[in-house]
């Protein structure tokens, strides 16, 4: 087994000067606790409402989890390098990060496509909805989904840990993923990025496969309804579901399926899927969505008789 000369990692974050250190840590602190106030009150409206007790507010309540999961993995590392003059990682803290990240992404990939089933059954086959989609099935899904992300997380993160680091030992990002971290890569990198490419890609494109079919005949059968207000109650209920599902793709793809540069690019759909997206997510499902917008009227009634 070859020595590795590389103990640990400078990332070199977003930007030196300390005005604008100053700025993006007041910036992101703000975002991180906006995300973990709007996921967890996610998760408990889901928890406390009875009417949310259906499988689509059940896959919801785990995606608002690993939302809020996802940007702890990342933020606070983010934050203690913008007001710190040593902005290193250790090499086992980088592979951590690393296969936590893909854990994350890969669980979260899998959990919208167990949301487009969901839908997909609910629209196009109502009658059996309830049969189809019972608890022990949504948990089924769930303990998948999160069993997924633990082997893609840990084999990609293995496969890239054989190879030999010896220097330089400088990531041109806020954080340590893969793209990034396999541009120091000392060896030949060709076979383990065939094999991480290869996880990646049978995962991505599988659950986009999922997704894709799912809403095709969602559309279909929703064309083929007659009425306008059924139409418009089917594309409502999906609309907010399709927004995420393209925003977490839309930036995930372009970043995890193109080589790594170290570019500004490269590092605002970093930030899209790793910071931002997290927040938005629990914003689009309140904001769009009846149901929630309701359920939190009446926790708020419920809290101010409490408090009369």
């Amino acid at each position: 087994m070859e020595v590795r000369n590389v103990t640990e990692f400078v990332l070199l974050g977003l930007t030196s000067n300390p005005r604008s250190q100053v700025l993006l840590f007041v910036l992101f602190l703000l975002i991180y606790l906006l995300t973990l106030a709007g996921n967890l009150l996610m998760l408990l409206l889901i928890s406390s409402d009875a009417h949310l007790r259906t499988p689509m507010y059940f896959f919801l309540r785990y995606l608002s989890f690993m939302d809020a999961f996802y940007s702890s993995v990342i933020v606070p590392k983010l934050l203690r390098n913008l007001t710190s003059e040593r902005k290193t990682i250790s090499f086992l803290g980088c592979f951590i990060q690393i296969a936590l990240v893909i854990f994350s992404g890969a669980t979260e990939a899998c959990l919208l496509s167990a949301m487009a089933y969901d839908r997909f059954q609910a629209v196009c086959h109502p009658l059996l909805y309830v049969v189809t989609m019972n608890g022990k099935v949504c948990s089924g899904m769930v303990a998948v989904s999160g069993a997924i992300g633990v082997c893609v997380g840990l084999v990609n993160t293995l496969l890239l840990a054989q190879e030999n680091f010896c220097g330089p030992n400088v990531i041109h990002n806020f954080a340590c993923e893969l793209p990034p971290v396999l541009l120091l890569v000392c060896s030949d990198p060709h076979a383990t990025i065939a094999a991480i490419l290869t996880t990646l890609a049978t995962l991505g494109f599988g659950s986009l496969a999922l997704l894709l079919g799912s809403y095709s005949r969602i559309i279909k059968t929703a064309l083929g309804i007659n009425s306008a207000t059924g139409r418009s109650k089917i594309f409502s209920t999906c609309s907010s579901h399709f927004l995420v599902v393209t925003i977490f793709y839309g930036s995930g793809v372009f970043r995890y399926m193109t080589p790594a540069s170290g570019s500004a690019l490269e590092q605002v759909l970093s930030l899209q899927y790793s910071v931002v997206t997290p927040l938005l997510n629990p914003l689009i499902y309140s904001l769009k969505n009846k149901d929630v917008k309701v359920a939190l009227r009446r926790m708020l009634s419920r809290k101010s008789r409490l408090t009369l």
